[in-house]
């Protein structure tokens, strides 16, 4: 019969043998855990890496992209009278001095200030100082927005950044959109025929003698 001592340095033994492997898994645990923290990426909502994590949003995307394309229109607009001069002299060599991208033409930034005389569908034609009677300047303030000009201002976003064609033209119609809710909506379209408004936007450089602009500031007199 084992007699007491002995039952009792058994039962030390074992305890000393629980409380080791308690501490181990314990030290393996605590392993684990740093492993997976320093593994671990904090996400930002509505970030690019966000983005990757759920059903792709055209909106989302938009919405995180505005702001910097609103800010590089607005300090890289070229003066409206500038860019028609260079334009005259030579419209290739103007194209690149002051837009982004090429295919069926460069999309340039550009500001002025002019008198809305005339409005249809929401595209309204300005006058602007200096421009002669066939130079042709139109806004666009909806409700429907064209183009792609916002999403290829900048020449950050690229197709590549996208699964296929749908989203990449998603991108640029939700651009429109968020645009619209910037600016446009503000607006009372009825009201502005002869007002006197400082615009500054992008258009797309195809026809020389006729802009398009998509705004991103709309200040009215």
């Amino acid at each position: 019969m084992i007699n007491t001592t002995v039952q009792t340095q058994l039962s030390n033994q074992l305890a000393s043998k629980k409380r080791k492997i308690m501490l181990i898994s314990a030290i393996a645990t605590a392993m684990v855990v740093s492993a997976m923290a320093l593994d671990t990426k904090v996400i930002t909502n509505g970030s690019t890496d966000d983005l990757r994590q759920q059903a792709f949003s055209a909106d989302n995307y938009a919405k995180a992209q505005y702001d910097e394309i609103k800010t590089y229109v607005l300090e890289n607009a070229v003066d409206a009278n500038l860019l028609l001069k260079e334009l005259n002299a030579d419209k290739k060599a103007a194209g690149q001095k002051y837009g982004i991208g090429g295919g069926v033409g460069p999309v340039i930034p550009v500001s002025f200030e002019g008198e809305i005389i005339v409005g249809k569908s929401g595209i309204f034609d300005v006058k602007i100082e200096g421009f002669p009677s066939g130079q042709k300047v139109r806004i666009q303030t909806g409700p429907a927005i064209n183009g792609t000009d916002l999403r290829d201002a900048t020449g950050k976003i690229t197709f590549g950044e996208f699964t296929n064609q749908i989203e990449y033209q998603d991108v640029g119609a939700a651009l429109n959109r968020v645009m619209k809710e910037d600016i446009l909506e503000k607006i009372d379209q009825s009201t502005l025929t002869g007002k006197t408004v400082e615009i500054s936007g992008v258009f797309r450089l195809i026809n020389a003698k006729n802009w398009l602009i998509t705004p991103v500031r709309m200040n009215l007199k």
